[in-house]
Formats: C-alpha cells, structure tokens, sequence
C-alpha cells in the first residue's frame, strides 16, 4: 500500500492534476479578490464633520478625496457647528460616517437599539481655563470665584463638575458659574474684566488670546482630568451606521486607515495641515489653526484602547446625568472591531 501511494505521489500525470488544480484555485481566488475590490471602489463613503478639531484632522483625507488621490470614494457633508446636524441623517441613512460628540454617539446608539457603531476616537478634551491674571494655578484656585463657561447641559458642564467635585470644589456652591448663550459671549466679559476668569474650548482659546492682550490658558482640563481619573475626556468620536458596517467592511477598514493617516499629517505637519484647515473655512487664518493644532489634542485611538477611553468617560457623565448618554451605558457592540 504504501509503495502504491509513493507511485501515486510520483506519477507525472497526478503531478500535472494537482498543478492544474492549484492554479485553478488561485484563479478563483484572485477573482474573489478582485471581486472585493471593485465593491470597496464603487462605494461612496457619505462622511460628516463638525467645524472644529474633528473637522481639523480629516482635512488632509478631504484634500485627498477632492484631489482623486484617495484609496475610497468619499462625499463629505457641509460642515456643521451644531452636532445634532448629524442625527437624523445618520438615523435615516442618508450619511454612513459622521465625528460626533461622545455622548451623542451613545445617545445616537441607545436611541436606535444599537444602530450606530463607534469607529475610533478622534478628539480628547479641548477645553480650557483661560485668565488674564495669574490668580488660577490649580482647579482648587477656582473655589469663591467667578467662572464663566458655555455648554451648560452638555459634557462641557458634566466633565467641570466632576472635576470641581474630585477637588473638594461643590460645583453649586463652591463658585459661582455663569453660563454663556456662546463663545462670543463669554469672550466679552473677558474682554470687559481684566479679573474675569472663562471656560473656553479649543480653538477658540486660541481665538482669543490673540483678541484680548495678556489673556493666557490657566489650566488644560485634560491635565486636570488625569489627575483624577484613568481614563481621557473623550470630546469626539467617528462613528459609523452599524449596517453600513456590515455591508461594506472593507469599505470602513480603509476609511480608517486614510483618516488615522490624515490625523497623523495634521499633527505632524502643522503648518500644512493649517493652510488646508483655512482654506476648507474650518478655522479662520492659518496662522491661528497652526497654534491651535497642539493644543486641541487631535488623536486617532481605536480597538480597545478607543473602548477603554470611552467606556471609562460615558461612565463618568452617566453617574453626573444619565440623560446625557441616553439613559444607559452601551453594550459591547457599540465598539467596533472587538
């Protein structure tokens, strides 16, 4: 038997059977493979973007789209100020990506029983405390005074109270908050009071230092923050309709890979990325957006790195408001690529 088989083995005519059987193979195989291709390239990614540091490191990929020189085929929707521009588009199908909020995302997700899948994290904390003075060191400077902030109602406010609280500070009594209607409001008590003290979030910080003379940033929330917890402030996050997902992984593999390549190239060439960020009306001047790119802490976090960071941040707003991620923590799934 086993002389039969060594025979069998070195038969000229099996040899060209199993040749011609593992090419055909391949072909198959490389037409399965091409098949996929042609998928990912006839796809046209619908991307949405809010006008700040989200919006910040996707522009490289926005050139890249316009210029033709993109791997994917991408459609990117007007930018907006207003994060919730994003929702019912998501919802209805009508964009497949969209940088949103952290916590709306979660709202988004709980909202539609598990309809959106977070990608990756493209932004931590870019909020700052801002004076003209020298009176604020530390969070503890802050008991007895007078802060303005914007974002009442929303992670701003969740993720100040928490770290007054973590520093002995009660948010309601400690100090005194006054909420500004926007930005623009709280810089003109700024402006008006050389002892006034703000909240404000990147860029725009580094806005208006350049309009109000001697006005500098006290204390970075994110150092703040790590001071007291493990986890980051996560401000933003890409995610994806979940069965976009699934119908097109190969599709959102390479939008990764692009967007973390144009996150790379803003933060690593800040001049460059400037100008583009001006000329796409993200930030006014170039010379502003290249001051503030370090400064708004623009990152590309994903896998369970990305999971541990927002996991650990929604739990953190949920016990501050539980409305402000919808009600409740999500499930696993609402991470993608665990």
């Amino acid at each position: 038997m086993n002389e039969m088989r060594r025979n069998v083995k070195k038969s000229p005519a099996v040899k060209k059977v199993f040749a011609l059987l593992l090419a055909l193979s391949m072909f198959c195989a490389l037409l399965a493979g091409c098949g996929k291709k042609e998928e990912t390239d006839n796809v046209t990614v619908r991307v949405g973007a809010m006008s700040g540091p989200t919006a910040m490191g996707m522009v490289k990929l926005m050139k890249d789209a316009e210029d033709g020189t993109a791997k994917g085929t991408y459609e990117f929707a007007d930018l907006s100020t207003d994060p919730s521009t994003f929702v019912a588009p998501l919802t209805k199908g009508d964009i497949d990506i969209a940088a949103v909020p952290s916590n709306l995302a979660s709202v988004i997700y709980n909202n539609t029983n598990g309809g959106v899948q977070i990608l990756a994290v493209n932004t931590l904390g870019v909020l700052n405390i801002v004076e003209r003075g020298d009176s604020v060191q530390s969070i503890k400077d802050l008991a007895g005074k007078k802060l303005y902030a914007t974002g009442q109602g929303a992670t701003p406010e969740y993720t100040l109270r928490h770290i007054l609280k973590q520093n002995g500070i009660d948010p309601d009594s400690g100090l005194t908050i006054q909420w500004c209607a926007d930005t623009t409001e709280a810089l003109s008590y700024i402006a008006n009071d050389s002892e006034a003290i703000a909240m404000l979030p990147q860029p725009f910080a580094t806005a208006a230092m350049g309009q109000v003379d001697g006005l500098r940033v006290a204390i970075d929330l994110n150092d703040a923050w790590t001071e007291i917890e493990d986890c980051d402030i996560v401000t933003g996050v890409v995610v994806a309709r979940t069965d976009f997902v699934k119908e097109h992984p190969q599709a959102v593999e390479t939008f990764l890979s692009e967007y973390e390549a144009s996150v790379a190239y803003t933060n690593d060439n800040a001049a460059d990325a400037a100008e583009l960020i001006a000329g796409y009306g993200i930030v006014a001047k170039a010379p502003l957006a290249e001051k503030a790119i370090p400064k708004c802490h623009i990152t590309f976090l994903k896998g369970q790195e990305m999971k541990d960071s927002v996991s650990g941040y929604l739990q953190i707003l949920f016990d501050e408001n539980p409305q402000a991620v919808g009600g409740t923590l999500p499930a696993d799934d609402f991470y993608y690529g665990l």
